[in-house]
């Protein structure tokens, strides 16, 4: 009984063995970066800085955070 997790292990080493290299990375291009944007769950896509919306009844617009990295919504002043 011991001889057949023996020969497993050897038919799962000579097969990983066996296998060609793994194809070479190929360098993607970084994507553009866009500058700051919120996302809107209620509209399914992202919005650039300063544009106006209302989520869920509510009127907001989209800000830049401190850091200028990304977004967050704010409320509109009264």
């Amino acid at each position: 009984m011991r001889i057949v997790p023996v020969l497993a292990s050897v038919v799962f080493l000579a097969a990983c063995a066996s296998q060609s290299a793994p194809p070479e990375k190929v360098a993607v291009a970084p994507a553009a970066k866009s500058g700051a944007q919120c996302y809107s769950g209620d509209h399914g896509r992202f919005f650039s800085v300063d544009e106006n919306t209302t989520i869920a009844g509510v009127a907001v617009t989209c800000k830049a955070t401190a850091d200028g990295k990304s977004g967050q919504w704010v409320g509109s002043k009264h």
